[in-house]
């Protein structure tokens, strides 16, 4: 299933060297993708495929206590490759990689 939506992009420091930068995951989307998707190991991340401008990526949201939504973690080269930074919004489109359940 794909989803399609608008999200800023913002940083997040885990108290180390290296900040993260993330997109939310609207919180109907989050509940959409809990719904589709059995309970996680581990962190409760879900795999995902990802695509923001001309750039495609598999990764993982991971789920957000505060929000009750999961975060998407956008990586430094698709930042560079897309031109966008922290504060943007960007448009997202999300799929629920379930060939690995």
């Amino acid at each position: 299933m794909a989803f399609a939506f608008d999200a800023e992009l913002f940083e997040w420091d885990a108290r180390t060297d290296a900040s993260w930068v993330f997109a939310m995951v609207p919180v109907e989307v989050a509940e959409e993708i809990r719904d589709m998707t059995p309970p996680r190991r581990g962190f409760g991340s879900v795999r995902v495929h990802v695509r923001i401008g001309g750039s495609e990526w598999l990764t993982s949201v991971f789920p957000d206590s505060g929000s009750g939504s999961y975060v998407l973690p956008v990586k430094n080269p698709v930042r560079k490759a897309e031109n966008i930074e922290v504060g943007d919004t960007v448009a997202v489109e999300l799929e629920v990689v379930l060939a690995d359940l």
